[in-house]
């Protein structure tokens, strides 16, 4: 794919965009708990403030309540459709207005503890290899229990750092188990981390497109992009924290930033 018309030939120009929902099934309201003294988007917003290659961020989101709590703390918000069907088509409806901008980064909107640097990683990924539309990242699985869960998406990727495929199975298989298999290095396992850069125009070719069969399947949106022929760059990151889902998960992270404001 082309680089844009003026960008410089080393540097591209990136854009980080938040897509935020207020429903939310397992967490109501999530986005918006703020027993931290912040709610959870204004710690989201901040920890990708913190990347250093965006030349910008924004949340984009579907209700008045989050666009007004993102103004409160200064930050930007966009209103998209309250129709769109996923993140990605709310990050797209943005992406539209950004004619100037390269690369469009999607960050979760229920991730406070992501650190800046995997945003820069995962943007680099794409500023070394112009013949990617895409790229994303991934973390060494160290245990059984976690490879077998469907909830912990695996992913399988060439020498080149290309994925090869995406899955809710335990993927690869080994035909013969080895005594500490996961905690071999280089790592056999890998978790996917829902973060993703696209080039700002497949960003919008991809939205157009339909869901492939085995995105159906598995309901992964990212195999949308390798069953259509296309390349998803993988950059490892030795380790992640994950988004906020459960009240569980939220407790956690309230424990976590008090001990550490403590």
């Amino acid at each position: 794919m082309s680089v844009s018309p003026g960008c410089s030939s080393s540097v591209l120009k990136s854009y980080l965009v938040i897509p935020a929902r207020l429903a939310s099934t397992r967490l109501p309201r999530k986005l918006l708990l703020r027993e931290t003294g912040k709610s959870l988007i204004q710690h989201t917003y901040e920890a990708a403030r913190q990347a250093r290659r965006p030349s910008g961020v924004c949340v984009a989101t579907d209700h008045e309540e989050i666009f007004r709590e993102v103004q409160s703390f200064g930050g930007k918000a966009v209103m998209t459709d309250p129709e769109a069907p996923s993140g990605t088509d709310r990050v797209a409806e943005v992406a539209r207005g950004l004619c100037d901008v390269d690369i469009i980064v999607n960050v979760q909107g229920d991730e406070p503890d992501l650190a800046g640097e995997s945003i820069d990683l995962v943007i680099k990924l794409l500023e070394d290899d112009r013949t990617a539309v895409m790229a994303t990242l991934a973390t060494p699985i160290r245990n059984q229990q976690q490879w077998e869960d469907p909830a912990c998406v695996k992913v399988v990727f060439d020498c080149r750092g290309r994925a090869l495929y995406f899955s809710r199975s335990p993927i690869p298989y080994p035909r013969q188990w080895e005594q500490g298999m996961f905690y071999i290095d280089p790592p056999k396992f890998h978790q996917h981390v829902g973060l993703y850069a696209y080039r700002r125009d497949f960003l919008l070719t991809l939205a157009a497109m339909p869901p492939s069969p085995l995105e159906r399947l598995e309901k992964l949106e990212q195999l949308r992009v390798l069953e259509a022929g296309y390349s998803i760059l993988v950059g490892v990151v030795d380790k992640h924290t994950f988004g906020i889902d459960t009240p569980e998960d939220y407790r956690a992270f309230v424990e976590k930033y008090s001990s550490r404001s403590a």
